[in-house]
């Protein structure tokens, strides 16, 4: 039994971790400083220690890259307070028991200290002391407290907006759980240690006023008991007990002024990653400082009666120190491009990635190399105002955000040319006179006009580019007179409004149902992803896009859909059924100024013909037409379109629903500016007047 509780024991010894002693052993060493009476000898080791103990702390604080690194400063902090106090008060003990024996009675570094700052006099020495104190409380403590508080308190505000950047790179992907996890503890770390250091700063500052009490009480508790106890006499008393006391207070406020320092270094801390030594020497290595500095003092030098050899000697120095600085600047930026070309040259041709991909741009605008003067605002150029007014408009028009258009100069065309590219393709191409004037021709002038003949480049209308200063004589003739600017932007709003559904993706869908939902959350819930896909809705839409019809209205849109999916997912059907819904804003651009539609319509036989060919064609199957029969209606469309413009109303075909859908396709590359309606879609009360009958018959 007892064999078995030595080898229990003995194996527990061996398992026990004795670095867990370190701090509990400091605390009995401080009781005993603050209950039992120390032998000179041990005073002089643990003054020495404390002194040690204080320069390793002020170094660490100096060579700290960030002051987490150094988290358990403010219970350092404490336990150094206590220790030097523990050692005022053993010190203190010694020296009112002892004092009387003698300069060493309370040690050797005490009276050391004392003599060295005294130097023989007593009053110059205590007036250093209390300087010492003073620099101590009122600069260092005061402004290490101050700058701990105001930390503390900017760390607890910045909290939550810390820790919602922490949940949105989260959430978008950009870290994973373990980074965020860490992050946030890094965060709750920071607020605890500022929390600490603000408490903390408090010790330091006790500590300089119970040095300052603890001086006062050593040199009147001294004297008192050398005159009343031991019979010395005043001077003997104030010899012994001022040396004794100034020594004592200089050799705890040392390391207390060093303490005070290394908190002051950790608050006014930027957190970044570099230690102090290495961000003021990065910083305050300004040649154009020294520099600047070194002129200053040589001309105060060269002032009468200043010391001149002293004030030359360091302006000397000063600059010697800045061309020095310039000169390793120079080394290092060789030495980095040596080292760079090294290495270029070692790793040969850089192997292709992801990154040498390019994303196409959604819209771009290709300029020659002589067109980028109508770029730069700098001399005039207002292309890139136009641009953006283009995308204001549109925006407002077609319902969506119109994405951003790139314009970019490319050398390998023209000087005057520029190219509209949707997708990486060019949809639209144009040449431009820099410093002229386009001069069109709507269809009726009254005479002809000096200068380059050319083509409009959005409509090709006849054209002529004129000087700036023959614009009012080409009005007068009746010509529409624009700009270089303006006639690009206007090609630009015609290829984008062609176009529009290509300009509509899934992410500007998302927006729209965002800003939808917000208002009517319910319905968009029900709609997507509930009865149709993104996905469907975004194609829908596109559809609708393509037959120039708005989207401005979508709570119309999505409640015509969630009752229209029930029956249908196809998007070409969906957009069918929607139409109808939004016929007063289709209506819109269509009517005259009476409000009345002027509209065209199909002869009732051969709108029986189309409807019989589609009844009898394969659903998904393309619909054939018999050629002469599809040449003749479109040739018979487009003539009818034309004499419908020329009484100033707009193209409008109005057909039963059945073929709408396909003849507006049919037609839409075939006839120009023409719209086809059904009669589903013109609302009740609107005033309908046929004005022209399209007929397939040979004339």
């Amino acid at each position: 039994m007892s064999t078995f509780t030595l080898s229990t024991i003995r194996q527990n010894l061996t398992k026990f971790d004795y670095s867990g002693l370190g701090i509990p052993a400091l605390v009995l060493l401080i009781m005993a400083m603050l209950v039992l009476p120390l032998p000179p000898l041990l005073l002089d080791f643990l003054f020495t220690f404390n002194i040690v103990a204080s320069l390793v702390i002020i170094m660490i604080a100096i060579s700290t890259r960030n002051p987490l690194d150094f988290s358990s400063f403010p219970s350092v902090l404490l336990f150094a307070t206590m220790l030097r106090l523990g050692l005022n008060v053993a010190s203190t003990r010694v020296i009112l028991v002892h004092g009387h024996e003698g300069h060493d009675s309370a040690g050797k570094v005490i009276a050391a200290f004392g003599e060295f700052v005294i130097g023989g006099n007593y009053v110059v020495g205590f007036i250093i002391f209390t300087i010492l104190m003073i620099i101590n409380f009122i600069v260092v403590t005061k402004g290490a407290g101050r700058v701990s508080e105001v930390n503390a308190r900017f760390t607890l505000d910045a909290m939550p907006g810390k820790q919602m950047a922490i949940d949105a790179d989260l959430n978008a992907g950009m870290i994973d759980q373990a980074t965020a996890k860490k992050r946030r503890e890094e965060l709750s770390q920071e607020s605890d240690f500022f929390g600490a250091m603000d408490g903390a700063s408090k010790f330091v500052s006790g500590d300089a006023i119970a040095g300052l009490l603890i001086l006062l009480i050593n040199v009147v508790g001294g004297m008192a008991i050398g005159l009343l106890q031991h019979g010395l006499s005043a001077s003997e008393a104030g010899k012994l007990y001022v040396l004794l006391t100034i020594g004592d207070g200089l050799v705890a406020q040392i390391p207390s002024l060093l303490l005070s320092l290394a908190t002051a270094i950790i608050v006014t801390r930027v957190t970044t990653a570099e230690s102090m030594t290495e961000q003021a020497s990065s910083q305050l290595a300004n040649p154009s400082a020294l520099f600047i500095s070194s002129g200053i003092l040589a001309v105060l030098g060269l002032v009468p009666g200043m010391p001149h050899l002293m004030f030359i000697t360091l302006a000397a120095a000063t600059a010697g120190l800045g061309l020095l600085i310039v000169r390793n600047e120079v080394e290092a930026e060789e030495t980095q491009e040596a080292v760079a070309e090294a290495e270029a040259h070692a790793a040969g041709p850089k192997e292709l990635d992801w990154d040498d991909v390019d994303q196409v741009d959604l819209i771009g605008l290709e300029i020659g190399y002589g067109l980028i003067p109508l770029v730069n605002a700098e001399s005039g150029g207002e292309l890139m105002g136009r641009v953006k007014g283009v995308r204001k408009k549109l925006s407002a028009e077609l319902g969506f955000l119109v994405q951003p258009v790139r314009i970019r100069d490319d050398l390998n065309i023209d000087p005057d040319s520029y190219n509209i590219v949707l997708k990486g393709v060019v949809r639209g191409k144009g040449d431009i006179k820099v410093g002229r004037e386009l001069a069109i021709n709507p269809g009726q002038v009254y005479g002809e006009l000096p200068g380059t003949p050319t083509r409009e480049p959005a409509f090709g209308l006849e054209a002529v580019w004129i000087e700036p200063s023959m614009r009012d004589q080409a009005r007068t003739l009746g010509y529409t007179v624009v700009d270089a600017s303006t006639a690009i932007s206007t090609h630009l709003n015609k290829v984008l409004r062609e176009n529009a559904s290509d300009l509509l993706s899934h992410d500007e869908v998302q927006q729209l149902l965002d800003k939808l939902s917000a208002k009517s959350p319910k319905l968009v819930e029900e709609l997507v992803p509930g009865k149709l896909s993104l996905g469907v809705l975004t194609r829908t839409l596109q559809n609708l896009l393509n037959e120039s019809v708005s989207i401005r209205d979508m709570r119309t849109i999505v409640e015509s859909l969630t009752e229209a999916s029930a029956r249908t997912t196809d998007p070409e059907q969906l957009a069918a059924m929607v139409r109808p819904k939004l016929g007063r804003m289709i209506m819109q651009s269509l009517v005259d100024e009476k409000n009345n539609l002027s509209v065209m319509t199909l002869e009732p036989s051969l709108e029986q013909l189309l409807h019989n060919v589609l009844q009898q064609s394969q659903p998904g199957q393309p619909v054939v037409l018999e050629p002469g029969l599809a040449e003749t209606l479109f040739a018979a469309m487009r003539d009818g379109a034309r004499a419908v413009e020329e009484e100033g109303h707009p193209a409008v075909l109005v057909v039963s629903p059945v073929i709408r859908g396909w003849l507006s396709k049919a037609a839409r590359y075939r006839v120009n500016d023409l719209t086809v309606l059904s009669y589903s879609e013109i609302p009740d009360d609107q005033p309908v007047k046929v004005i022209h009958t399209v007929s397939a018959q040979p004339k």
